[in-house]
């Protein structure tokens, strides 16, 4: 066998991994979305047989053979080469794979299945109690899993990897404090500013379910996705899954008098929906046609909820068409009331509620305690009392009840340690790139006011998009920007835009 057919192996063997991936992608939307409550034990069996396959697949010592076949050729010779990208991105996967033995990775699927199903009685329900021993046999299994993954430094970096490809705890750690060091004098003297905006305005008045759903889905298509390749679905925490070219699915959850509820989480879930759409599609099922990082990922969808969705000039466009859909409900509100009222600062429980200048503090917190449970040992009975107590320092309030505190997220009864910090990395790496973006694109405000969304989004295909794996997301930021990862962009781009708004010194 040659290298050039080696390398056409290896691309058959990504696309049937790529088939078996979809098909577990359209089970995990289903079973949020759609399956009945009892279908819960028979999908995590099913779950955890597709996952024993595709580790199967990824494992197989024929595909290392494959890959040192072309590695030692000169198929690789530019390192940033389509086949060199693939090549080196399919090594890294099978060895961090072949270091998980399947009956692991069949038990952690099943484990997880069932833990967020129970996740989700229990949040309705707001008893801990009831998720406790699921969270125990998820957290001991991703313990174990850092040990088989192996680590330099610690238990956590193992996992946090998963995720964030090349990024460690310790140089989160310090992106974290530095931005903590900056961000919590911001907010206070928000807080102690006179001028103050009226949130009830979106967050208790009439806003009829059935408008909030058509309002969202025009807005989603004005941002560039295809109405044609996606749905907008319920579900009880929102979220965005890619089953392969053409197929993108978002959801959202609807409050009868909370109008940011939906809106931002549909622009939010529109961004990760936007990157699938438009990460090379000739390319999909390889890494050259997958995203970067989960930190890249989260930049793209804050962008568009957030630098976007949140600006005055998105309002100036889209408030006039709020007020046709809701013309009782806002016949007392401008647009500079209502701009204020979408971009209050008010310190608050839940995460996928809270503001930009508090946001990444929520995510501080998880960090926190994930490091605790797994580099520490944190014992599950104890997470709620750390989290509360944490809640307080950072955020200033008394957790009420667990539904609001601990239960709040899904993410660890999906075994997803490691994803959180990513949140915060996308705020970061988001402005940085927007602030390029503007340099670049010097009347894309104006284009936003004009209800013009292409340009950004032709500048994301191309300067992010397209590129795939690539480059590493600490290596992106650098040839997009020309600077490496920092909180100032960020902390720059709040102050520009909560200062007049609360009128700061």
């Amino acid at each position: 066998m040659t290298p050039q057919q080696a390398y056409e192996a290896l691309l058959q063997r990504a696309k049937e991994i790529a088939y078996l991936n979809s098909v577990q992608a359209i089970l995990g939307w289903d079973q949020e979305v759609n399956m009945p409550a009892k279908g819960a034990a028979w999908r995590a069996e099913m779950q955890a047989y597709l996952a024993g396959q595709v580790h199967r697949k990824i494992t197989d010592p024929a595909l290392g053979d494959l890959l040192a076949q072309v590695e030692a050729s000169d198929l690789v010779a530019d390192p940033l080469s389509d086949v060199a990208v693939n090549v080196r991105e399919w090594r890294r996967d099978y060895e961090m794979a072949t270091r998980l033995p399947t009956e692991f990775v069949e038990r952690f699927a099943q484990a997880t299945s069932l833990g967020q199903q129970v996740w989700g009685e229990a949040r309705a329900k707001g008893d801990f109690s009831l998720f406790a021993p699921h969270l125990a046999q998820i957290t001991q299994l991703a313990r174990q899993k850092a040990e088989y993954l192996g680590y330099e430094d610690q238990p956590y970096d193992a996992l946090l990897d998963q995720f964030e490809p090349g990024e460690t705890t310790e140089n989160v750690q310090r992106l974290f404090s530095e931005l903590r060091q900056a961000l919590i004098p911001f907010l206070h003297a928000i807080l102690d500013s006179p001028v103050q905006p009226d949130p009830t305005i979106v967050e208790d008045r009439d806003y009829p379910i059935e408008r909030q759903r058509i309002l969202a889905e025009l807005a989603a298509a004005a941002l560039g996705l295809d109405p044609k390749a996606s749905r907008l679905d319920v579900s009880t925490h929102p979220f965005s899954t890619n089953f392969g070219p053409g197929d993108q699915r978002i959801t959202t959850r609807y409050h009868s008098r909370n109008f940011n509820d939906a809106f931002f989480s549909v622009l939010h879930e529109t961004g990760h929906a936007l990157y699938d759409q438009n990460l090379p599609q000739e390319h999909y099922g390889t890494p050259r046609g997958e995203a970067v990082s989960l930190g890249i990922h989260e930049s793209q969808s804050r962008t568009w909820e957030n630098l976007v969705g949140r600006s005055r000039a998105f309002w100036q466009y889209f408030f006039p068409l709020v007020r046709q859909f809701f013309p009782t409900t806002l016949a007392d509100v401008d647009l500079d009331t209502f701009y204020f009222a979408v971009n209050a600062v008010k310190p608050g429980f839940i995460r996928v509620d809270a503001d930009e200048v508090t946001y990444n503090l929520h995510i501080m917190l998880r960090f926190d305690i994930e490091r605790a449970i797994i580099n520490e040992g944190l014992p599950v009975e104890d997470i709620p009392a750390t989290w509360n107590a944490l809640f307080k320092e950072y955020v200033g309030l008394d957790v009420p009840d667990d539904r609001q505190g601990v239960l709040q997220d899904i993410h660890w009864s999906s075994g997803a340690i490691g994803y959180f910090p990513t949140y915060a990395l996308g705020n970061l790496y988001g402005a940085q790139f927007f602030a390029q973006a503007q340099s670049d694109l010097p009347g894309l405000q104006d284009a936003f006011a004009r209800g013009e969304f292409a340009p950004l989004l032709d500048w994301l295909r191309t300067h992010i998009h397209q590129h795939g794996r690539r480059y590493r997301a600490h290596e992106l930021v650098e040839v997009v920007t020309g600077k490496p990862l920092s909180h100032e962009p960020f902390m720059a781009y709040l102050r520009a835009k909560y200062g007049p708004l609360y009128q700061l010194p």
